[in-house]
């Protein structure tokens, strides 16, 4: 990430925000913290948490299903395929899942805006900016980003954070690699007479007349951004950040030409969390549209994504937010019911989602179901049961409200901006 970017993005996020001191606020805020997963791609539900055995007389779903059979974990079913025993096993008791998503599409670009925002077409914001507007207000980057679908809609700005030496570069420039244990990359009395040059350019900007009010409103807060205490929080951050020695390693499978920095980004995210700058992230794992050698791609990605969020979890225990976390796991849509001439799958609209979180009454639970082969059934609104006739079909929009109203964000004022209004309300969290 290049600089200029970085601190682009940081002015921008405090311009939305209105850029109170950030620590001030890290401070005060005790509240939840939210991770969003995505499984870009489009990642196959009926080898993970929808599974599905082989129909006589149809077409082959699952090749692990030639000899082996569903499981269980407390009341949520599981395919044996990569490590998800492993990984539903120990987490059954802090998920909800939720099958027979129809993301109406399969186009990647269409799914991934639909199920990260909960509307089909471009111009609503995703549900972790929505929280960042909310609760992350004034923090340096309430929201951060890996890369994946991160729509804003100008609520707020995210924070791309791709490399960790960037944010000790800025939070002290002056430092060689911003490490205070280095010597100064600038004298002490060069670099006081840089400040006193900026001070004194703040001070014309802020004499500048005959401005219009939005140009008013950014040099004011332009002018708040570089405060000194207004950097405060930024440097708690690149405090917090180890070397390169104890960063997570990218992993890698170089036969399939996979690879993933997921746990890195976990890490990386906690430790914004720790230090009270962020309140929202989007995790990024590639890969997952497998048109080709599906099994062994799937089966190394879907392990990687699940070895992962257990990485979450277990270093946001040793941070000590874990009882704060809400971790929430999706993707594009899902992938065809059946093989293709070169042993992969295609692209099928009919997804899931996971939430996850400690201690909650609505967990160990599995909302939505479909058929045989991978076909929604309709679910009554208000009993959550199928209901063939009168009931509703689940999309990202019933996801995304339900989210919303749990979160205690459905009447915040970004919310109001991009409602949904005309759907029903799915009480998953009840």
């Amino acid at each position: 990430m290049k600089r200029r970017h970085f601190v682009k993005g940081l002015l921008a996020a405090g311009a939305a925000a209105g850029f109170r001191v950030p620590l001030a606020q890290a401070m005060d805020y005790t509240g939840k913290l939210f991770v969003f997963v995505q499984a870009d791609g489009g990642w196959d539900p009926t080898s993970f948490c929808d599974p599905k055995t082989n129909t006589q007389g149809e077409r082959k779903i699952n090749h692990w299903a030639d000899d082996d059979e569903v499981r269980e974990a407390g009341n949520i079913r599981y395919a044996p395929f990569a490590n998800n025993q492993a990984f539903f096993e120990k987490y059954y008791r802090r998920m909800l899942v939720i099958n027979g998503v129809d993301a109406q599409t399969n186009s990647h670009t269409a799914g991934v805006v639909h199920n990260w925002s909960g509307r089909i077409s471009e111009g609503y914001p995703t549900t972790t900016a929505l929280l960042a507007a909310h609760n992350g207000a004034g923090l340096a980057m309430p929201y951060l980003s890996f890369g994946g679908f991160s729509n804003t809609s100008g609520i707020t700005v995210y924070t791309r954070l791709d490399n960790p030496d960037v944010v000790r570069n800025i939070a002290r420039p002056n430092l060689d690699n911003g490490d205070p244990y280095n010597w100064p990359l600038i004298n002490p009395l060069d670099w006081a007479t840089f400040t006193a040059q900026r001070n004194a350019r703040l001070a014309r900007l802020a004499a500048a007349p005959n401005l219009m009010p939005r140009e008013a409103r950014n040099r004011l807060l332009y002018v708040r951004a570089l405060q000194p205490e207004a950097t405060e929080g930024l440097r708690a951050f690149a405090d917090l950040i180890p070397d390169e020695s104890q960063l997570m390693e990218p992993e890698e499978n170089g036969g399939l030409d996979l690879h993933s920095d997921l746990k890195r980004q976990a890490q990386l995210a906690m430790l914004a969390f720790r230090a009270g700058v962020a309140v929202s992230a989007d995790l990024l794992l590639g890969g997952f549209d497998t048109h080709d050698d599906h099994d062994a791609r799937h089966g190394w990605l879907l392990g990687n994504l699940t070895d992962s969020v257990d990485f979450l979890w277990n270093y946001a225990e040793q941070q000590g937010l874990a009882d704060r976390l809400v971790v929430v796991m999706g993707s594009d849509f899902a992938r065809t019911n059946h093989y293709n001439a070169d042993n992969g799958k295609d692209h099928w609209p009919y997804g899931s989602f996971i939430v996850m979180e400690k201690n909650q009454p609505w967990t160990n639970r599995v909302v939505g179901t479909t058929d045989e082969l991978h076909f929604p059934h309709k679910m009554n609104t208000a009993s959550l049961d199928r209901d063939d006739s009168a009931g509703t079909f689940i999309y990202p929009r019933h996801v995304h409200k339900a989210l919303r109203r749990y979160l205690g964000i459905e009447h915040s004022a970004a919310s109001q901006l991009f409602p949904f209004g005309s759907t029903e309300d799915l009480r998953l969290f009840a």
